[in-house]
């Protein structure tokens, strides 16, 4: 069976609505591929579900509704989201009340535009934590090195669109959780601006932070699935891809700040930088950017932030029969932030209000900043069986993207490298809160010059 499953979604909308390919036909190359591989994507996985909702898209199309270019598109969400027919379990050992269950507005605009639900992927407990493992059901394996985590806390988002169970997957944001995820597999990640896409029928880890946005094998498939989503997006999802492709590489400036390079592993820091070279070659305008502010958002963030104290708040008030059943990793943080005084989470809100403006006036003067997505390497699983080395790593992972969250910028990742370790290497890509389709605009533009994944990096080895 030929894979169109693979092909971009693009490229694939003609033959979708002419029949030549069916939604039921990508359906079950996605059941296929899910079988095949098994890098455990997935918590909740209802093969007949799937196949009956791709049945009501290829329908339609026969019908000549088009209801824009995710019909019959299949796409996996993250289980923190509600989604009709499924049980919620954000991770946790046992399953939500029904209450989670019932869906928000971004899995609402899927179910409008008839794109098969593929099931609900696995999620890092409460989504608190980057590195992506659960020891309750399992941590789904990187499709470039099945012994490495997948990046979390959407941590079986990005492995459902290489392994072909899914050509677009939801995820959520408050310290990483969509870039991390993205960048660990070599896949593209869009975290919205704080307040531009509903949280709401999400089951929350910080309010003031949390994000919801979606990881995509191009930059063009991910600006097709945000203008189906967004509120904002008045124009077809089509008609919105080919204006912002109206900004070209030549046209951006390009703030690079060199905090984000500290400490890198082996190979990220270098495959960072000669992207970056091969743009300004392209005819981007490179400049250096001194962002003060990173350093003191970073020192907050490690002493617990504000997810730590709205997270603990959430717990106790809807979630108290979970608390004795946590994953120790997250146990030990929870216990670790929950008493935090009001004064100091209440301080360090304002603190972290005034840096996100003292940081949206320095990078006026460019059109985006860049950085690494990560400054590590994903560990192995074996590796952060350890609780210290799990800990260790989990900051470490989340260092760079959280900044984006605690200075409410919005940002895209796109794979731009392999490292040392021959593992994806994601390139930042940052802009000012609100700006979402300038920082989609920059990486469409910055996508065209350097190459898509598979033209950058190659495919993983599962589809070698």
């Amino acid at each position: 069976m030929a894979n169109n499953i693979y092909r971009p979604i693009e490229a694939l909308a003609n033959d979708l609505r002419s029949g030549v390919v069916k939604s039921a036909t990508l359906v079950e190359e996605a059941i296929i591929n899910q079988d095949r591989h098994g890098l455990g994507a997935y918590k909740t996985w209802i093969p007949d579900r799937i196949r009956l909702e791709a049945i009501a898209a290829d329908t339609a199309f026969e019908a000549g509704i088009d209801l824009g270019p995710l019909q019959g598109v299949p796409v996996s969400v993250k289980d923190l989201y509600g989604v009709s027919g499924y049980p919620t379990f954000a991770g946790a050992a046992s399953q939500l009340s029904a209450k989670w269950e019932a869906e928000g507005p971004v899995v609402r605009a899927l179910r409008q535009s008839l794109a098969p639900v593929t099931g609900k992927t696995h999620t890092v407990e409460f989504a608190f934590g980057g590195i992506g493992t659960n020891p309750h059901w399992g941590s789904p394996r990187n499709p470039w090195n099945q012994d490495r985590v997948s990046g979390g806390s959407s941590a079986g988002a990005g492995v459902s669109l290489w392994e072909g169970s899914a050509m677009l997957a939801l995820g959520s944001d408050t310290a990483g959780s969509v870039r991390i995820p993205a960048s660990a597999t070599g896949t593209v990640g869009v975290k919205t601006s704080i307040g531009r896409w509903s949280v709401d029928g999400v089951v929350p880890l910080s309010p003031s932070l949390d994000t919801t946005g979606l990881l995509a094998r191009s930059v063009a498939d991910a600006v097709l699935g945000f203008a189906v989503i967004d509120p904002r997006v008045h124009n077809s999802g089509f008609g919105f891809l080919t204006a912002l492709r109206d900004i070209a590489v030549g046209d951006l400036q390009i703030g690079v700040c060199d905090w984000f390079f500290d400490s890198c592993d082996p190979g990220i820091a270098e495959g960072v930088k000669a992207a970056l070279d091969e743009l300004a070659a392209a005819g981007a305008r490179i400049s250096s950017i001194d962002l003060p502010e990173t350093h003191e958002a970073a020192d907050i963030f490690r002493g617990g932030g504000l997810a730590a104290s709205e997270f603990a708040a959430f717990i106790n008030s809807e979630m108290e029969p979970h608390k004795s059943e946590l994953d120790p990793n997250v146990a030990a943080r929870f216990e670790a932030m929950e008493s935090i005084p009001a004064i100091d989470y209440l301080n360090r809100k304002a603190r972290l209000a005034d840096l996100s403006r003292s940081v949206t006036d320095r990078i006026a003067a460019v059109d985006v900043i860049v950085g690494p997505t990560l400054p590590i390497t994903p560990p192995t699983i074996q590796s952060v069986a350890d609780s210290n080395e799990y800990r260790t790593k989990n900051m470490a992972i989340l260092n760079n993207t959280m900044i984006a969250n605690l200075l409410q910028l919005c940002a895209v990742t796109i794979p731009v490298a392999l490292d040392a370790a021959q593992m994806p290497v994601g390139l930042m890509i940052m802009a000012p809160l609100g700006a979402d389709e300038r920082a989609l605009a920059a990486a469409l533009a910055i996508e065209s010059a350097l190459g898509t994944a598979t033209d950058r990096i190659g495919q993983p080895p599962i589809l070698n």
